[in-house]
């Protein structure tokens, strides 16, 4: 079983152009499935159906797991026999019928645009990590970006002129996104710094860490939280709510939700359409303050 498994991850890196923390999810759904099916007995992908796939759902949903969880379990089931199905290895897919059980979709966490201010607020330019941080919570927001995308942007990517960036984001699909100008002036300030965490040795990337590599997705929420400490917020925020963020301000000032959905790299709008739920929200809040009868009873 650990063949196929194996032969199926490298297709994901290879083909399809999968980022390591997903081709890490894939597989490690799988090792669940497969570990039920050799508590039922079961000694090989072919040998599982409908019963089985629909038997371990079920008891993932016994485990608590929450429904987004066994849904993706179930997906990558699926994308797993997909494959088998078309290597001849199995004739049908006993997961495309199984669906987990349905949860509401939770709202993105999201911080105003006054927070946001308060975060990037610094003024201390001696400290060559807070230019680099700000730097890089400034392109977040700036952009829209997702963290992954941040830490692969190489300095042939970005164009500080033309305030322009290209990032790749899912599925290797790269997007041109504009930079606005205090992103740019942050961005700015930690090129002067750079050189000084290279190391002498080439580099590449954007953003380096103090040994002089490629920042780490853990290094970036680290800082991130230092820099919460230090301006004394009592909001928890991760590199994620900067990018829901950006979508939820840029449709609260524009209303446009397909571009919005470029911006975000979003191949599906229902994805995007999430965000309405919070400029919703907002508009709510506005009117219940401004409508002289919005609270009066009838």
């Amino acid at each position: 079983m650990d063949e196929y498994l194996d032969q199926f991850i490298q297709m994901l890196r290879s083909e399809k152009y999968y980022s390591p923390h997903t081709c890490t999810n894939y597989r490690r759904d799988l090792n669940q499935f497969r570990n039920y099916l050799a508590k039922q007995g079961i000694e090989s992908w072919q040998q599982a159906g409908y019963s089985e796939v629909s038997g371990f759902a079920a008891q993932r949903h016994r485990q608590g797991r929450k429904s987004r969880t066994i849904q993706r379990e179930l997906s990558s089931i699926r994308s797993f026999y997909q494959y088998l199905i078309r290597n001849s290895l199995v004739t049908k897919n006993p997961a495309l019928e199984v669906s987990a059980p349905k949860s509401d979709r939770p709202l993105p966490k999201t911080c105003d645009a006054e927070t946001i201010d308060r975060l990037l607020s610094v003024q201390d330019d001696s400290d060559a990590l807070q230019v680099r941080d700000v730097a890089i919570f400034e392109l977040i927001y700036s952009s829209g970006l997702r963290l992954a995308e941040l830490i692969n942007i190489d300095l042939d990517d970005i164009d500080l002129p033309q305030q322009q960036l290209v990032v790749t984001g899912k599925g290797n699909k790269t997007r041109q996104l504009p930079i606005g100008s205090r992103a740019v002036s942050a961005v700015k300030k930690w090129l002067k710094l750079r050189q000084d965490f290279t190391r002498n040795k080439p580099q590449s990337a954007l953003f380096l860490s103090k040994q002089g590599n490629r920042i780490s997705p853990r290094n970036v929420q680290s800082r991130l939280n230092r820099l919460i400490q230090r301006q004394a917020l009592d909001q928890h925020l991760s590199p994620h709510t900067l990018r829901h963020s950006f979508a939820t301000h840029m449709l609260e000032s524009s209303s446009d939700l397909r571009a919005v959905q470029e911006l975000l790299g979003h191949v599906n709008i229902a994805t995007t359409q999430v965000y309405t739920h919070l400029d919703f929200q907002h508009l709510a809040r506005v009117y219940d303050s401004a409508h002289p009868r919005a609270k009066r009873k009838s």
